[in-house]
């Protein structure tokens, strides 16, 4: 019994140091999105209202970005350090909402008399909501790479600030083409 109490205690020892470790910094900041953390809806609430929607499509975006969050998968691959600062190498896998928007845009040229209004003239409205379900519906998805620089601030890894295009990945709306 004496012998499975040290081995509790040195497993507990060994995986309670890895907490304190850049990588553990990005799992956790990662894993905010999953869960739909309140600091990840804030931030959500700021990306769609840079979007110029009305409330009924934001209320869409909203759903589709949720739904973005909740199904990211990440897997941490590399880990490094140059004293305080942590690099680590994630890959994640999101829905490809680049391509339904680009797929909503291929069909609009294609078909732009679909988004006439009653009047014949171009409704941006009726292929925003076109878009949105393109989005909505999305099911394949995609997968990045994505470099997170992790600081140690009082003995604890911060991550750092992603780049708008390492956010546009996790969004699934970076354009592969751009690497």
């Amino acid at each position: 019994m004496k012998k499975i109490i040290v081995c509790l205690l040195v497993m507990l020892m060994v995986t309670g140091c890895g907490m304190n470790s850049a990588s553990n910094a990005v799992s956790t900041y990662l894993k905010k999105y999953k869960t739909l953390d309140s600091e990840v809806l804030v931030d959500l609430e700021s990306v769609i209202e840079k979007e110029n929607l009305d409330e009924e499509e934001q209320d869409k975006y909203r759903d589709v970005l949720k739904k973005q969050y909740k199904d990211l998968e990440f897997e941490i691959v590399d880990e490094e350090y140059d004293g305080d600062i942590g690099y680590v190498t994630v890959k994640i896998k999101v829905y490809d909402l680049y391509k339904a928007q680009k797929d909503a845009t291929v069909y609009l040229e294609n078909h732009r008399d679909e988004f006439n209004d009653e009047n014949g003239v171009y409704d941006q409205d009726k292929f925003t909501s076109y878009k949105l379900d393109k989005m909505q519906n999305m099911n394949d998805k995609i997968e990045y790479t994505i470099i997170f620089t992790v600081n140690k601030e009082d003995d604890k890894y911060v991550v750092v600030q992603p780049t708008d295009n390492d956010l546009e990945k996790i969004h699934g709306i970076y354009n592969p083409n751009l690497d």
